[in-house]
């Protein structure tokens, strides 16, 4: 008897365990729970890691990171300082004893400085405006980095003085230039961007570029620390040529500033080589279409003998950096909707290095993260896989470590939707097109699935195999989510991504059915119960197919051009459509733009459809939306606007707001399921 009892209580107990550990689906308050790493730095000697480890703060509904170091082996994982402030952009001294690094104060970001073998740290700077690009002269005795110098703003008419005590209104906002707002930020402050340098050891910062151009650019000294090596666009009409820069060098003491490029395009990221003999940069000469290959090249540190390294890459490079002895640089590329580390020898040698980069954009699963190499040939990159955003990896000896599990006090006890790339057909063109599904959580075989097609933004950019908190959202609400990329994206070559110059939308949208119909004839999903959405060019997608068939049961566009001709003369960017996106202006040939604009399908829409934009959008504005909207409205079509408050083109940056987003789209659909 009483053996059965203890028997029975066992086996209660153990029920009990199971049960308080059993795994559930993402959840939307999880997304205040995700941490991710950036910016890894390794230590010269190839012992230890500095990176920023970033959350959400659920209380202030905001982003917040801290400097975080662990060793190389994954031990000794442990906060920088005690401070509960933002910190970022460390970097460590040549000799490894030190790590600068830039913080907020309670009058700006500032410079610090942190002793390793102390734990000392001190304040290293006082300045007017948030530094950037920090980067250590060769001998460890300064400190160069960007900031912006404000000017005074133009004066059209002088106002009489007001009567004393009177509440007028604020003075009138002038501007005169060309780029005068931009999107999540707003209205920009006239001044410049310049460079300067600091003593390492603290004390007043000197500014060594002048006259009216931006210098926002990273920094590169020359081995002697005489020179620093920057890019900028310090052209003649250089407003009206915005794609362009060059590579130039400034001298540290006389403050002569000398031009090393010349073609019309954008150079810019130089780095010097470890004997100084030579500089890699990149850019592209500029043919002015919708997409062109960023690639490597090399000149010598006077600017001759400039040539092109990386012809044999078919894909963009950047991110690089030289190896300790000069004979090469790594750098990043997306191949295939994958984000990997390359190296390329002075030759012209590719071998690829590492896979699956990234992680840092929470949200959707684009291309993003980046790397730093040891002295010794150590690579320490954020990882990200589909089931976890980006950790820090060290790649020594060809050996792959991973050293942080930033998440699995959440993601250990979620069952995520599981990913598959796919590969299907064109039927434009018979060229090949990949995307990924998501799966539902306990996914079923035996049945077929409602779908959500999910079009990313750009165009010309790519989603891949990582980490994507909306899309696991909607797996675990019981659809399948297909994500491709279609004609236009990168990552499969420059003429691909070129195929949609003066055409967009075009084929892309056959692309984008193929995939659907693939899906369809595999029973993965019920072709009765398809729904589709998308942000910014996902949305351009997602008004186009709806205006082209009537196949989904409803639509979420999201952040939308609707019309390009009152697009491209309203929004930020304004002045960089014409010609490379539709030839001219949209005065000079408003036919074009019209065509391609999915106002002009509105009067096919019977698709119940969502209109979703962030209020202070300036990239595609709240105009753009509401004329779908208003369209939608006056056909009696069913339809509801969704204007998220305090958001910009990135509705998803503060978490409240990406959760937002996914909840109404959701709600939006299940209305039609």
């Amino acid at each position: 008897m009483y053996k059965f009892f203890g028997q029975f209580f066992f086996f209660l107990a153990i029920q009990f365990i199971s049960a308080q550990v059993e795994k559930i689906p993402f959840q939307p308050l999880d997304v205040f729970e995700l941490e991710w790493a950036s910016d890894p730095q390794i230590s010269p000697d190839g012992s230890q890691v500095i990176y920023r480890r970033n959350g959400f703060d659920i209380m202030k509904d905001n982003t917040k990171g801290n400097l975080w170091i662990i060793n190389a082996d994954g031990f000794s994982h442990h906060k920088l300082t005690s401070r509960e402030v933002s910190e970022s952009q460390a970097r460590w001294s040549p000799s490894g004893d030190r790590i600068a690094f830039i913080s907020s104060t309670s009058e700006g970001s500032e410079l610090y400085m942190y002793w390793v073998a102390t734990g000392h740290i001190a304040k290293l700077s006082q300045l007017e405006k948030s530094p950037s690009h920090l980067t250590w002269s060769p001998d460890g005795t300064h400190l160069a980095f960007t900031m912006f110098v404000s000017e005074k703003p133009p004066v059209v008419a002088e106002m009489p003085s007001k009567p004393k005590g009177a509440k007028w209104a604020k003075s009138a906002r002038i501007t005169d230039r060309l780029k005068h707002e931009r999107d999540g930020s707003g209205y920009m402050e006239p001044g410049f961007t310049h460079v300067f340098i600091i003593p390492a050891e603290g004390g007043s910062a000197r500014q060594i570029t002048s006259d009216n151009f931006d210098h926002s650019s990273n920094l590169s000294f020359s081995p002697d620390g005489q020179s620093i090596y920057f890019s900028a666009n310090r052209v003649d009409d250089w407003e009206y040529r915005f794609r362009n820069s060059e590579v130039y060098k400034v001298d540290i003491n006389t403050k002569v500033i000398s031009a090393l490029t010349t073609q019309d395009g954008p150079d810019y990221s130089p780095l010097v080589s470890p004997d100084g003999k030579t500089v890699a940069f990149l850019g592209f000469k500029d043919n002015v279409q919708a997409h062109q290959n960023t690639v490597l090249s090399l000149m010598n540190s006077d600017g001759s003998n400039q040539r092109v390294l990386s012809s044999g890459l078919d894909e963009s490079v950047y991110n690089i950096s030289w190896d300790t002895k000069g004979k090469g640089l790594y750098f990043m590329y997306d191949e295939k909707g994958n984000t990997k580390i390359g190296y390329i020898s002075t030759s012209g040698k590719i071998s690829k290095l590492a896979d699956n980069v990234g992680g840092t954009t929470i949200g959707r699963p684009y291309a993003s993260g980046s790397y730093s190499v040891s002295n010794s040939g150590t690579i320490v990159f954020t990882q990200t896989r589909p089931e976890y955003p980006a950790d820090l990896a060290i790649l020594q000896n060809k050996k792959l470590n991973r050293i942080t599990t930033l998440n699995a006090d959440v993601l250990d006890y979620r069952t995520l939707g599981q990913t598959e790339e796919v590969w299907y057909t064109s039927s434009f063109d018979g060229r090949p097109i990949q995307g990924w599904i998501v799966k539902p959580p306990f996914y079923d075989a035996s049945k077929t699935y409602p779908l959500i097609v999910e079009n990313h933004g750009g165009p010309i950019l790519n989603y891949g195999d990582r980490f994507t908190a909306e899309i696991q959202l909607y797996a675990a609400e019981g659809y399948v989510v297909f994500y491709p990329n279609p004609r236009g994206s990168t990552s499969y070559g420059e003429a691909f991504g070129n195929l949609l110059y003066n055409n967009y939308p075009g084929q892309d949208y056959n692309d984008v059915m193929d995939g659907v119909d693939y899906l369809i004839a595999q029973n993965i999903v019920d072709k009765n119960k398809l729904f589709v959405t998308g942000g910014s060019a996902g949305g351009i997608m997602t008004a186009w197919i709806i205006g082209k068939n009537n196949r989904f049961k409803a639509a979420v566009v999201a952040k939308p051009v609707m019309n390009w001709i009152s697009k491209t003369l309203v929004a930020d960017n304004y002045y960089g459509y014409a010609n490379s996106r539709y030839p001219g202006q949209p005065w000079e040939n408003y036919e074009t733009y019209w065509k391609f604009s999915p106002i002009s399908l509105v009067g096919n829409i019977e698709t119940p459809t969502m209109v979703m934009v962030g209020m202070n959008d300036l990239r595609t504005p709240p105009s753009e939306a509401k004329q779908l909207y208003h369209a939608l409205k006056l056909r009696k079509i069913e339809t509801v606007l969704v204007e998220i408050q305090e958001a910009s083109h990135g509705i998803a940056k503060k978490p409240s707001n990406l959760i937002s987003k996914v909840a109404h789209t959701l709600a939006w659909f299940k209305n039609y399921n």
